[in-house]
């Protein structure tokens, strides 16, 4: 006769309910996995599949109760260290996104808004156009498996434990935060700098012809150049959306080292380049 005693039971729980709670964390805050188009169904059981891959090889858990404090303090843990790598990811999304919102407004696109069902709210037009050409390219380029496996390595790197987190995985994830305003602004700049000098020369033809009527003119005039200085800059957007991909990634794969507080912590350059495709 089978006999299963309690400890054993909850051995067996707590080794595939403290996995999926990471990796469902993480598809829920990553841009591509937690895109609310996705049924919710189909999320739950790729994180439940995910689990049942990776849980067999990650390091020996803690025996635990999983409805104790004590089990709901590592299943809390689980869910930030899985939202915290997703949240860096989403990071790289969000400057693109305000590199098309910064050059709607200076376009003066600023009214043409849509629904985006990533972050639940309205964004420009330029934005959408933008944030779907770097969906393509991180599908394109494998990105999102490289995520994968980052969550992977982090069971290695930051094992399930019931121990404190160290403070500077926050405030790495905060500073990394600064991207969306650096690279969106990088981004944006030919769109900026184009439409700055049509701007300038619309206002020295105003002054040399103050019979035209500028507000006729002025819309067509930096609406065309705009759209046409979007077309020629983006071939040249390669390089500069991969690097930031590529960040986004290495700063996931980061963060859970920042958070083990069992290690030194060392000051990580966050400026410095990596090839994580």
């Amino acid at each position: 006769m089978l006999v299963v005693t309690s400890a054993e039971l909850n051995t067996w729980i707590a080794a595939l309910l403290w996995p999926t709670a990471r990796i469902l964390a993480l598809i829920a805050a990553s841009p591509i996995f937690g895109n609310a188009r996705i049924p919710m169904r189909v999320k739950v059981a790729l994180g439940v599949l995910m689990a049942m891959v990776v849980a067999p090889g990650v390091p020996a858990m803690p025996a635990l109760d999983p409805a104790g404090w004590a089990g709901l303090s590592v299943l809390a843990r689980e869910i930030v260290i899985g939202a915290g790598m997703g949240f860096a990811m989403r990071l790289v999304f969000a400057a693109v996104e305000m590199a098309g919102e910064i050059s709607s407004l200076t376009m003066g696109l600023g009214f043409a808004s849509f629904f985006d069902p990533m972050s639940q709210g309205r964004s420009s037009a330029v934005s959408q156009f933008l944030v779907w050409i770097v969906t393509l390219a991180v599908l394109a380029v494998n990105a999102h498996l490289v995520l994968l496996e980052a969550l992977a390595e982090s069971f290695y790197t930051l094992p399930v434990a019931a121990i404190a987190f160290h403070n500077n995985g926050f405030w790495e994830l905060a500073l990394w935060g600064a991207k969306i305003f650096s690279a969106g602004l990088q981004l944006s700049l030919p769109i900026v700098a184009a439409l700055l000098i049509t701007n300038v020369a619309l206002g020295i033809l105003t002054r040399a012809a103050p019979q035209l009527n500028l507000f006729g003119i002025g819309f067509p005039i930096t609406l065309g150049v705009g759209f046409l200085t979007l077309t020629m800059t983006l071939p040249y957007m390669n390089m500069p959306i991969q690097t930031l991909v590529n960040q986004g990634i290495e700063k996931a794969r980061q963060l859970p080292r920042e958070w083990d507080s069992r290690k030194p912590q060392m000051k990580l350059n966050s400026d410095k380049p990596v090839n994580a495709l």
